[in-house]
């Protein structure tokens, strides 16, 4: 037996011990998706940037194959709202209620699993935007009620679930999460801990993520400059040698041939998320990259 069907095989163990499915839940897995379609083959590097912007937050990307969605959040009375500004908040899109209760659901209803017969954890990332700290003192309350379903890190061990929490955003989070023996989020990284004396561990910090313009010029139009490409590859390598996996945001996202060119590149430097508001365009581009 290979090591990732022995790793599939053991994440699969745990998570039907920890979540009790009756059958008429497990035959979802093999069920026709929304409109009788078949459900889409998951997208491993599909990750759904500012994802409860689209008119059905989480099943939108879901219904599209992803497998990383990103949700934005304030702490307000107590509560997690899902919001880009303040402007937008709304007492009724909690991060419980668009995500977590949604989740929990799909994971009971697909055998242990978001992606029915997807035996890999769908990333959640939870971009703090302030209050890092006070934030996810909230964040943490709130993971524990649904930690049969999500990746834990307990004394130095990290053992996945069907969904693993990786917190971004506003970096004063970090300090009461490294200090935490048992946590049930992630922290996102940037390019600064690669290069760290004492890096964290993959561990603490499974994802690197970084702002397209701080590292590169070009935009998908004419030839990638060599030293750049170089330099992106040296980027993904190095991530990859410290076991973390690494995402660009800012990348542009207009349809076109600049975009997919960027994203041929991104993909063959070995970018493990690419980074699109547009759901069914990234879909599109990587079915059609891996057909």
């Amino acid at each position: 037996m290979t090591t990732t069907r022995r790793r599939a095989v053991t994440v699969a163990a745990a998570l039907a011990g920890a979540l009790a499915v009756p059958a008429t839940a497990r035959a979802a897995q093999t069920a026709p998706g929304a409109g009788g379609r078949p459900r889409p083959r998951p997208l491993p590097r599909a990750h759904a940037h500012n994802d409860y912007l689209h008119p059905r937050p989480l099943h939108d990307a879901l219904a599209h194959g992803f497998t990383s969605l990103e949700a934005d959040v304030f702490l307000v009375n107590g509560e997690l709202l899902v919001a880009h500004t303040p402007a937008e908040l709304d007492p009724a899109r909690t991060l419980a209620s668009l995500y977590l209760d949604p989740l929990l659901a799909r994971v009971r209803a697909g055998h242990g699993f978001v992606h029915p017969g997807y035996h890999r954890p769908v990333q959640l990332l939870i971009d703090i935007k302030a209050d890092g700290a006070a934030c996810y003192e909230e964040l943490d309350r709130l993971l524990r009620r649904y930690r049969r379903m999500l990746s834990e890190y307990a004394d130095g061990r990290v053992r996945l679930r069907a969904v693993t929490p990786v917190v971004s955003g506003d970096r004063a989070a970090r300090a009461p999460m490294e200090a935490q023996r048992q946590r049930y989020a992630f922290y996102d990284g940037r390019l600064d801990d690669l290069g760290a004396s004492v890096p964290a561990p993959a561990s603490f910090i499974p994802l690197i993520s970084s702002n397209w313009n701080h590292s590169f010029t070009w935009q998908g139009s004419g030839e990638f400059p060599p030293a750049e490409r170089e330099k992106l590859r040296t980027l993904v390598a190095t991530a990859h040698a410290h076991r973390r996996r690494v995402r660009f945001w800012a990348v542009p996202d207009t349809p076109g041939p600049a975009r997919d060119a960027l994203w041929h590149e991104l993909l063959a430097a070995g970018t493990d998320h690419l980074n699109s508001d547009d759901l069914a365009g990234l879909e599109r581009f990587l079915r059609a990259y891996d057909a």
